[in-house]
C-alpha cells in the first residue's frame, strides 16, 4: 500500500500526515541513532562537510537515499553502454526511475532536471570539470545591478578551493590570465585533443582567450583510492579505472576512516524539530521501508539545488508553518541553471572525439563578464567538447544530421568522429518566479510529495544564448568547419540546480548567512548549490565543495555554541 507523507505540505493532504507521521516517529523512537552532526546526502557536499567534520573530531552520521556504486559494473567496462546511457545511467531521474530515485515535475521548464542519487552523488555522472567562480561572481548587484551580492569574497573561499583540490587531485595548468592566481595543480593537463587544438588555433588566430580546463579527473594516479585515466571517454557513467574525482573516491574513503556512519538507501521524509523550532535530526525509511531517526545536534543538508527545498518545505510544523528555515519566503525560489547552447562544427579531418572526456578539454573565458556594449549582463563560458559515440551520432548527437536510409552509412562515415562542439554556458540572472515546489499529486516510491519545477527562460539568457551561437559559429568557421549545425537551447542540461535556498546578509532577503547557517534555524545548514546567490556561468562543483568545507569549520569553530 502506498505510504502516505508525513507532515505534507501539499495541498489536501496535511491533517492525515500529521497523525501518521507522529505515529511512525513513536514506532521508529527504539532505533535512534544519535550524532553531534547528521549530514543528508553523500554527494559532492555532504562528502566535503562529513569528512572535514569527522576530521575534527566529530560524531558524523550521514544518511544517503541511494546505495554504493559497484565501479565493475558500470555501463563503460561493457560494449552496450550508450544504449544502457539511455535507459537506467539516464541523468534524468524520470526517465531512468530507480527505487533511489524521486520524480521531478518539470512539465514547467524548457531546461530539465538531471541528478543521480548514490555514494557520490551526481559526480558519478559528471564530466569532472572543476573551475572555480571569478571574484565578480560574488559583487554582481554592485559591479553590474543585477543579482545579489553574496555575504563572503572569492578571497574567503580561496583557501578552502585549495583545500579541495587537494583533497581531490585536479589536472590542470596554472597561469590562466583570465583568473586570479592559484595553486599548482596536482597533475599535469587532460590532453586536450585534435579537436579542441583545432578551435584553440582558430581562436589564437582570433586573439580570443582559451585555456585547459582544471579537472577533477587525474592524468596520473593521485593517492592509494585512485587510477590514472585511460582517455577512454564516456565518463558520465562513471569511472572503472577510478580516475575521476567522484566522491566515493576521493572524500569518502578518508570519511569512513575518520569513522563516519554512512547509512544507504535512507529516504529522508522529514528534518525534525524542538518545541523552540530548532532541528534534532531527521527521519527516514530505512532498505527496509522502516522508518527510523537521527539525533544531531547540528544538521547539514545536502540534497541538491532540488532535494533540499523539497526537504525543507516537507519540514513542517508550529514553529516553520511554511517550511523549515522559510521566515523569508524564499525556499524554493531563486532556482537557476545554466541555460545551455550548442554549436558544433563537422570537418575533413578525423578528429578522434572518442579520446578522452567528452565535456572536457578547453574552455574560453572570452565573453564572462559584463559588456555594456552587448544587450545582456553578466557572461558566458564556452566549454569545448568531443564527439559522441556511434550511437548518439547516428541519432543526431550536438544536432548534426545524419538522416536514415540509403545514405545513413556514409553520412555517418563523414559524421563520426569528425566534430568538435562547444557549449555556451550562461549565467542565470535570479528570479523569484523561478522555484521549487511541492507538487500537489506526483509523488515518490514512498508516497513523499514529488518536487515541482517552474523555470521561466529570461530575455537576458535568450539574448546571450544568440550572442553565443554568434561568437562559436565564427570560431567553427575560422577553425574550417565545412558545416556548422546549433541547437538554441539543451533541454537536458539541467544538471547546475543553485539558488533555492540562498546565503546573504539580511535575513528578509536570504536563507542563509554567510556561514551557510539557516536564518531561522542556527543549527540547520545547506551546503550543497542551493546555498548559491548567483550562478556564475561556470561549473559548480567545486564551489559548493570549498563552501562545504568552510562550513564544516564553522561548525567546528562555535561546537561549544549550542
Amino acid at each position: 500500500m502506498k505510504r502516505r507523507t508525513v507532515l505534507g505540505a501539499a495541498a489536501g493532504l496535511a491533517a492525515t500526515h500529521l497523525k501518521y507521521g507522529r505515529l511512525i516517529r513513536e514506532a521508529a523512537a527504539s532505533e535512534d541513532v544519535e550524532a553531534d552532526v547528521l549530514v543528508i546526502g553523500a554527494g559532492a557536499s555532504g562528502a566535503a562537510s562529513a569528512w572535514r567534520l569527522a576530521s575534527q573530531g566529530f560524531k558524523v552520521v550521514c544518511l544517503e537515499q541511494g546505495d554504493w556504486l559497484d565501479h565493475l559494473e558500470i555501463p563503460s567496462t561493457k560494449d552496450d553502454w550508450e544504449l544502457v546511457r539511455q535507459r537506467e545511467w539516464n541523468p534524468s531521474p524520470n526517465v531512468r526511475g530507480l527505487p533511489a530515485d524521486y520524480p521531478v515535475n518539470d512539465s514547467d521548464s524548457p531546461i530539465k532536471a538531471l541528478m543521480y542519487n548514490a555514494v557520490g552523488g551526481t559526480t558519478l555522472m559528471w564530466s569532472c570539470h572543476a573551475p572555480r567562480f571569478h571574484p565578480s561572481d560574488f559583487k554582481t548587484n554592485s559591479l553590474d545591478g543585477v543579482g545579489a551580492n553574496w555575504p563572503l569574497s572569492y578571497w574567503d573561499l580561496e583557501p578552502y578551493y585549495d583545500l579541495n583540490d587537494k583533497m581531490c587531485g585536479i589536472s590542470g595548468l596554472s597561469g590562466d590570465p583570465s583568473n586570479p592566481p592559484r595553486s599548482a595543480r596536482q597533475r599535469a593537463p587532460m590532453p586536450i585533443g585534435k579537436g579542441a587544438a583545432r578551435l584553440a588555433s582558430a581562436m589564437d588566430d582570433m586573439g580570443w582567450h582559451w585555456w585547459p580546463n582544471d579537472v577533477q579527473a587525474l592524468s596520473s594516479a593521485y593517492g592509494e583510492e585512485t587510477g590514472d585515466c585511460n582517455n577512454c571517454g564516456p565518463c558520465e557513467v562513471a569511472c572503472p579505472v577510478r580516475a575521476k574525482g567522484s566522491t566515493d573516491v576521493t572524500y569518502w574513503p578518508k570519511a569512513l576512516d575518520a569513522g563516519i556512519r554512512l547509512i544507504t538507501k535512507a529516504r529522508v521524509f522529514e528534518i525534525e524539530t524542538d518545541a523552540n523550532g530548532n532541528a534534532v535530526g531527521a527521519a527516514y525509511y530505512d532498505r527496509n521501508k522502516v522508518a527510523r531517526r537521527v539525533r544531531a545536534k547540528r544538521v547539514i543538508v545536502a540534497a541538491n539545488g532540488i532535494g533540499t527545498p523539497r526537504l525543507l518545505q516537507l519540514s513542517v510544523s508550529k514553529k516553520h508553518p511554511n517550511g523549515l528555515a522559510n521566515g523569508s519566503g524564499l525556499v524554493g525560489r531563486n532556482l537557476m541553471l545554466h541555460p545551455i547552447a550548442l554549436v558544433t562544427g563537422l570537418f575533413d579531418e578525423d578528429l578522434e572525439g572518442y579520446k578522452g572526456i567528452t565535456a572536457n578539454c578547453i574552455t574560453s573565458q572570452e565573453f564572462y563578464e559584463t559588456d555594456d556594449s552587448r544587450d545582456y549582463k553578466r557572461g558566458y563560458m564556452v566549454q569545448f567538447l568531443r564527439s559522441f559515440g556511434p550511437v548518439l551520432t547516428s541519432l543526431a548527437g550536438y544536432g548534426v544530421p545524419v538522416p536514415w536510409g540509403e545514405k545513413h552509412h556514409s553520412r555517418f562515415l563523414d559524421v563520426f568522429n569528425h566534430t568538435a562542439s562547444a557549449g555556451i554556458v550562461c549565467e542565470d540572472i535570479a528570479d523569484p518566479d523561478n522555484r521549487i515546489t511541492l507538487d500537489s499529486d506526483l509523488t515518490d516510491g514512498d508516497g513523499i510529495p514529488a518536487p515541482k519545477m517552474t523555470y521561466t527562460l529570461s530575455e537576458n539568457s535568450k539574448n546571450m544564448l544568440a550572442h553565443g551561437i554568434e561568437s562559436c559559429t565564427k570560431i567553427m568557421e575560422n577553425a574550417g568547419a565545412k558545416e556548422v549545425h546549433n541547437i538554441e537551447l539543451v533541454e537536458q542540461a539541467g544538471w547546475h540546480l543553485m539558488g533555492t535556498a540562498r546565503v546573504g546578509d539580511d535575513p528578509e532577503q536570504s536563507v542563509l548567512n554567510k556561514w551557510n547557517q539557516a536564518h531561522d534555524v542556527p543549527n540547520l545548514y545547506v551546503v550543497d548549490g542551493s546555498a548559491f546567490a548567483t550562478a556564475a556561468a561556470v561549473n559548480p562543483t567545486n564551489t559548493l565543495q570549498a563552501l562545504a568545507l568552510r562550513a564544516a569549520d564553522h561548525i567546528a569553530q562555535t561546537r561549544g555554541e549550542l
